[in-house]
């Protein structure tokens, strides 16, 4: 339960922080268009995470599907990282 209040609290957190840049760093002439973008990729993205986890988890197994994500994500974060390092400069949010 304690895993779950933390991984709870993270993801709120990453969402205030990704709808805040997306809020400060927009024109204001493409707020719009490009909060209905965002809106779009975070109502999709548990659906298709779902499935390919899902998907894996059928033809290599549970424990592989839950591994094998972890390791994506990390590899994911770090390429993200890797190829925006504005990103890595933005620091407080104030």
């Amino acid at each position: 339960m304690a895993m779950m209040i933390g991984l709870g609290s993270c993801d709120n957190l990453s969402v205030v922080i990704r709808s805040t840049l997306v809020q400060v760093l927009t024109p204001d002439e493409m707020r719009g268009r490009v909060s209905a973008i965002n809106a779009l990729f975070i109502g999709t993205s548990n659906e298709l995470g779902a499935f390919e986890s899902g998907l894996v988890a059928n033809f290599f197994g549970p424990v592989f599907s839950v591994v094998s994500g972890g390791i994506g994500t990390i590899v994911v974060v770090v390429l993200m990282a890797w190829f925006s390092p504005e990103l890595r400069r933005y620091g407080p949010l104030h």
